[in-house]
């Protein structure tokens, strides 16, 4: 059993790694599509700041990942395993084909579906959570739109009288600093839901016992009493995960980003990534898992918007609406399938 957490815990810093890969997309497609920095320096800024996000933000994402969602008497090890299972899985679907899905949404469904399949519909904590992530699957892209919108007219007003030359080169340098903040942001909010699924893991009353007579040694690090403590080797190697998946980046999703929704220039590039940036860290700060994927896309969609409604590609960008919506029930289907497959083969471990 002590083998089987553990083996939970590396595939889940897998599903971390995979999310980094997956999102690298997020950080770095406006800084690709614009040219400021060639792919592999650009996923060698996005990785730093996605790493620095360890040393800045707080843990209320984690926290609200780990007891708001699923009861914590319906969680198990084969519970989380399969959450894991169907995650990766949908995650790895939506990278083949280049869909820019949302890992975050893709995790809370499947832990969601894997808590049903174990223990039926009264396994979800139905309240505030559900609400607020739900609520922020629509509104999360479409602040990011406001704001990237807004900030292009602001630019427009500040350097209306300028070259497009010259606004290159302001735009060039900040559009640097802006993707590192989009990269801090959403370090501080993804790499968090990685933790809140250890940490339910190893705080779950049945594996949690397993621990107890572990005092000294390393397997005392896996002995957590509550959902509301977070070790120190879980927040390092969450974030060591998602900053090593952003290294190797995802190409697929990258090209559909940074290109084919509309045609970006350093000053868009800024607009999108600091309108991203500044919903993603806000939500962060109220505990709330927003989806990088979603609010950046909307704020690209807004940038493009600003200057010519039909820049943007928009039955694209309907296709990745579409991808969204059908992302939570399909990481659920498969986490279902999941659980019923594990605690079928695997006794221990199921919820009592």
């Amino acid at each position: 059993m002590i083998a089987y957490v553990i083996g939970i815990v590396v595939v889940a810093l897998i599903f971390d790694f995979i999310n980094g890969f997956h999102d690298s997309a997020n950080s770095i497609a406006t800084i690709v599509g614009t040219r400021v920095l060639t792919p592999f320096k650009a996923v060698l800024w996005a990785a730093t700041f996605n790493f620095m996000a360890l040393f800045f933000s707080t843990m209320a994402v984690a926290k609200a990942i780990s007891s708001g969602y699923v009861d914590p008497g319906a969680i198990s090890a084969n519970v989380i395993a399969a959450a894991l299972l169907g995650a990766v899985i949908w995650n790895l679907i939506t990278w083949w084909f280049g869909i820019p899905s949302s890992s975050s949404h893709a995790l809370i469904g499947g832990f969601a579906g894997a808590a049903v399949a174990s223990k039926g519909f009264d396994a979800l904590n139905w309240g505030p959570k559900w609400i607020e992530t739900l609520t922020a699957i629509a509104l999360s892209p479409a602040l990011g739109a406001l704001l990237g919108l807004s900030l292009m007219a602001l630019v427009y007003r500040l350097f209306g009288n300028s070259s497009p030359g010259k606004v290159d080169r302001f735009f060039r340098p900040a559009q640097l600093a802006s993707s590192g903040l989009l990269s801090l942001a959403h370090g501080s909010n993804d790499a968090q839901k990685t933790m809140g699924i250890i940490v339910s893991l190893l705080s779950a009353p049945s594996v949690r016992k397993l621990f107890e007579p572990y005092t000294t040694g390393w397997l005392s690090n896996l002995y957590v009493p509550d959902m509301n403590t977070i070790p120190l080797w879980v927040e390092i190697g969450a974030y060591t995960a998602i900053s090593l998946g952003t290294l190797f980046g995802g190409w697929r999703i990258v090209h559909t980003m940074g290109t084919r929704i509309t045609k970006l220039r350093p000053v868009g590039g800024f607009c999108a990534e600091t309108g991203g940036a500044i919903v993603i860290l806000t939500a962060s700060q109220f505990g709330i898992p927003v989806s990088t994927t979603h609010t950046i896309t909307g704020s690209i969609v807004g940038v493009g918007a600003a200057n010519r409604v039909r820049a943007v590609r928009w039955g694209l960008a309907g296709n990745i609406v579409w991808a969204w919506v059908v992302t939570i029930p399909a990481a659920g289907l498969l986490a279902a399938l999941s659980a019923l497959l594990l605690n079928a083969i695997v006794v221990i471990g199921r919820p009592g």
